[in-house]
């Protein structure tokens, strides 16, 4: 491990070095130790010739040249655009999925030692060659014994050491850039190494793979909207991935859209609904819709159904979250931006002691010249990545959900308005949230969460009864001197019924009922003499 650390490091250096990230390191307002390596680095010393690549440029092109890992963690960073300057994530973005397959002996290999079973004795065909190639894993077309077509991802071996090696490298230069530069620490590097350990983690695994798919497709069963592909679980692991193989049109082929007559406006806002359904009815989106995931089913053009695949990373919003997200958007169409200012206090993304007029000035400041275009003119997820760089001013901290949530409505915007041009999200998306918050207010919804905390109760009444049954059965201790009180067993289950009211959530609205009662009985039970 320490060799392979060893080695990864002066591969690392020989990169750095071809394309002169030390120079951008350097330009940086960095401490008087650190400006004084220019004249220690040996190689500064030799004569070289100015680079004609843009910073930008020479960062995309040394993620390339240093393989798969660091090429994922260039497109996790293209997405963070509240963290980078525009000129850098607009190149990270051009880094592209496609890497060379590994051997096909080994891919073979790993399927067999996954499933247990020769990919003969499996499948009834197997193509040795694979239909595509990504960082972390590859796919083979197959069909199963029974007849279904499908493909098989497998996910290419020895990543780990390497990825452990190079997530060690890259916190350490995340750690030295956090205490070099306040610049570095405003970009807070090393939270965006953690949240790519996380992802590139969680990519390992096919099994949580799988089970996103079958969430997503389940959510969508029937649907018009999107059609998920199939995983066959008898033959998942959790580095061999079987599902459905599907057959549709990229989506970013628009000729060939365009040849089968596609309804290219109801495409694009049928994207805008996708998005919606999933974040604020299912609480459960796909958050790596880049075009590459992205297929339009050929059966009917004139009513479009996209096909989404690699479920690998998803993102979901607590109902709390949704809810003032929601009332977020809904108080920009109407450009209350006091109303957005305190939704932003009151949700807890900026703090508490936040001068609502002085927030409320620095939303007006950056939406204002924005709201003057036409709406079609308008790019949302723009509008709230500006947002989100505003409350940063304000120490807003950086909330994982919504940067998952800004990256896919990104991808989702972008690709709608390459699809059709003249797509006006605001108009597709404000009845749809009109329509959400219409519901959750419905009697049919309260009526709903009153019967969920009405099956509590019983919950409630048998933590009671169990904690007076320990009190029961516990020995009796020694003699000691009379106490004032015995009130403290009533106390103790007092103190149990306020913390089962709080664990259901309390709120003003009707259907708490249960948790306040809960919790006014227990504090009745510590608070009498």
């Amino acid at each position: 491990m320490k060799l392979l650390a060893a080695r990864r490091l002066l591969r690392i250096l020989r990169v750095v070095i071809r394309y002169r990230l030390d120079d951008q390191l350097l330009h940086l307002p960095l401490p008087t130790w650190m400006r004084m390596l220019r004249f220690v680095l040996p190689w500064r010393w030799l004569p070289r010739r100015a680079s004609q690549l843009s910073r930008g440029e020479a960062l995309r092109l040394a993620l390339e040249d240093l393989g798969p890992i660091f090429i994922k963690f260039g497109q996790l960073l293209s997405t963070r655009r509240d963290l980078l300057p525009p000129d850098m994530a607009d190149e990270l973005a051009k880094l592209q999925d496609q890497v060379p397959p590994f051997p096909a002996a080994e891919s073979v290999a790993r399927i067999e030692e996954q499933l247990g079973a020769s990919v003969s004795e499996v499948f009834a065909r197997f193509e040795v060659e694979p239909l595509a190639s990504a960082s972390v894993a590859q796919v083979h077309a197959a069909q199963l014994k029974s007849g279904e077509e499908v493909v098989v991802k497998v996910i290419r071996p020895g990543l780990k050491p390497i990825i452990r090696s190079d997530l060690a490298w890259l916190f350490l230069a995340a750690r030295l850039a956090e205490k070099a530069s306040a610049d570095a620490r405003r970009l807070r590097p090393v939270e965006v190494v953690s949240d790519y350990e996380k992802t590139i983690y969680d990519e390992l695994d096919l099994l949580r793979e799988a089970a996103n798919a079958s969430q997503l497709r389940r959510n969508f069963d029937g649907s018009d909207l999107l059609y998920v592909p199939q995983v066959y679980w008898d033959w998942c692991r959790p580095k061999v991935l079987v599902m459905e193989r599907i057959y549709g049109v990229p989506v970013t082929d628009m000729a060939t859209l365009a040849d089968q007559r596609t309804n290219m406006k109801l495409l694009a806002e049928r994207g805008v609904e996708i998005f919606f359904t999933q974040v604020f009815r299912d609480s459960f989106f796909h958050a790596d819709m880049h075009p590459g995931n992205i297929f339009v089913s050929t059966r009917t053009p004139w009513s479009p159904q996209y096909i989404a695949i690699d479920c690998g990373i998803v993102g979901s919003l607590t109902p709390e979250d949704q809810d003032y997200l929601a009332r977020n958007l809904i108080a920009f169409f109407k450009r209350d931006y006091r109303r957005v200012a305190q939704l932003h206090i009151d949700s807890g993304w900026v703090p508490a002691e936040t001068k609502v007029n002085d927030f409320e000035a620095a939303i007006r400041t950056v939406c204002e010249p924005i709201f003057e275009k036409p709406l079609k003119d308008i790019s949302f997820g723009q509008l709230l990545l500006r947002l989100f760089q505003t409350a940063r001013r304000f120490n807003m901290e950086v909330q994982p959900q919504l940067v998952l949530l800004q990256k896919t409505l990104l991808n989702i915007e972008g690709l709608g308005r390459q699809l059709y041009p003249d797509l006006d999200l605001w108009s597709t998306a404000q009845p749809f949230l009109e329509r959400w918050m219409r519901e959750r207010i419905s009697p049919l919804h309260l009526l709903r969460n009153l019967q969920q905390q009405a099956e509590q109760v019983p919950h409630l009444s048998q933590m009671a009864r169990d904690t007076l049954e320990r009190l029961n059965q516990q020995p009796a201790a020694a003699p000691v001197a009379p106490a004032p009180t015995h009130a403290w067993p009533l106390r103790l289950v007092g103190a149990a019924l306020i913390a089962g009211g709080v664990s259901q959530g309390l709120s003003l609205a009707v259907a708490s009922w249960a948790a306040w009662l809960s919790l006014s009985a227990g504090l009745l039970l510590i608070l009498r003499r």
